[in-house]
């Protein structure tokens, strides 16, 4: 729920609703605080084939102690016609550090497409989403993206979550009543 909301929400931007949800998390043994999710992998399963997959690692290894980092969130899709693979840059924060996005598909065979750019999820991330939401507080006006789609969201994260604790494949339909 820390942060791999943020993804989660992504994920479902971009797919829908997944229709399976595995996952597996531990916590950080050096993180002082009670927390069960530090270090989380999930795999989000589509019955028409795609795969959206990520390892959201932020706060895993023992770089503080002298081993080198790999801090990192990393994602993957799979599907019938091509795959996606890129990182998520903020867990460089306060050094400004861009996504990455990688392809390829069938029409363009052996070719991964990279494309880059300058912006990164912090703090650029609030020129968007987080701008249209305050101007529509401001204007008294449904947000562009509503809290009831946002419900599904916290379900994802609830599957995800007991997929993990539960060590079962979940679905996002059990936790929407």
């Amino acid at each position: 729920f820390v942060m791999s909301i943020h993804h989660l929400d992504t994920f479902r931007y971009w797919f829908g609703t997944p229709d399976r949800v595995l996952a597996s998390t531990r916590p950080d043994p050096r993180t002082r605080f009670p927390h069960r999710d530090g270090i989380n992998l999930y795999i989000l399963e589509y019955d028409d084939g795609r795969r959206a997959a990520a390892w959201d690692d932020v706060w895993a290894g023992p770089s503080k102690e002298g081993a080198a980092a790999d801090i990192s969130i990393r994602w993957r899709v799979e599907c019938t016609e091509g795959m996606a693979r890129g990182t998520i840059g903020w867990p460089s924060y306060p050094a400004p550090t861009p996504s990455t996005l990688d392809y390829t598909t069938v029409k363009e065979p052996g070719v991964w497409v990279q494309p880059r750019w300058p912006e990164v999820w912090f703090p650029d991330a609030f020129v968007g989403t987080m701008a249209q939401l305050l101007c529509a507080l401001e204007d008294g006006t449904e947000p562009e993206i509503s809290g009831r789609d946002n419900l599904e969201t916290v379900a994802l994260c609830e599957a995800v979550f007991a997929a993990a604790t539960q060590h079962r494949v979940t679905t996002v339909r059990e936790f929407l009543a």
